[in-house]
């Protein structure tokens, strides 16, 4: 199996994907940490996270405790810290991504865990939710809104980006009008489709879904 490294940019968006289950996925992301800023920011053109940022923004006051959900190297940290957020976890399922993410400074927590089940997290634990890039194939699944339902406090927020061919093929709408109808949150923006990698990918768009805890 090669490693990152011996890898184009470009495929290794496919190499991930490609992972069977999260310790592969996790061994992967750990292998791809270093070069990954540089492969987003300067292959891809990855503008996802300052659009999940901003669009959180529009919601959530400054002060607020926000888990970046999926923080990988702390990309959407950056972002959050540039519009004035200070109190920010990063959780990611890789220690290599969140080594990356320790070193950019925007974070004051760390927590090495995956999106699927259970969180290690207190109930009501944050006053909001960001998950960028992370609902995607081979990811974190539907279910993981459950959970972050409940780590989320009454009148808090969840801001997630998701293809819209993701969001119905792989079961994400479904969990989500489920979790309306049930009264777990209730929908609040959903964004305009956006090209989030112009240069990398230019035929994929994605969306941006806020929602509030009830």
């Amino acid at each position: 199996m090669p490693e990152a490294g011996e890898i184009s940019s470009e495929d290794r968006v496919q190499w991930i994907y490609s992972s069977t289950n999260n310790q592969e996925l996790a061994e992967r992301y750990d292998e791809w940490a270093r070069e990954y800023d540089d492969d987003l920011n300067n292959t891809f053109v990855w503008l996802a996270p300052r659009m999940g940022a901003e669009t959180l923004a529009g919601h959530v006051a400054k002060d607020a405790k926000i888990l970046d959900a999926g923080a990988g190297t702390g990309l959407v940290g950056l972002e959050l810290q540039r519009l004035g957020y200070a109190d920010i976890c990063a959780m990611d399922l890789s220690e290599g991504m969140l080594d990356e993410a320790r070193a950019k400074g925007c974070y004051n927590d760390f927590r090495q865990m995956a999106l699927g089940g259970r969180l290690d997290f207190d109930t009501d634990a944050y006053d909001a939710v960001i998950s960028i890039g992370v609902f995607t194939p081979g990811h974190a699944p539907p279910s993981s809104f459950v959970d972050l339902c409940r780590i989320t406090r009454s009148g808090g927020h969840i801001v997630f980006s998701m293809r819209p061919d993701t969001h119905v093929e792989l079961g994400f709408k479904e969990e989500q009008d489920a979790l309306v109808e049930s009264g777990a949150w209730s929908l609040v923006q959903v964004t305009e489709p956006f090209h989030p990698l112009p240069k990398g990918e230019p035929d994929v768009m994605h969306q941006i879904w806020v929602y509030q805890v009830n």
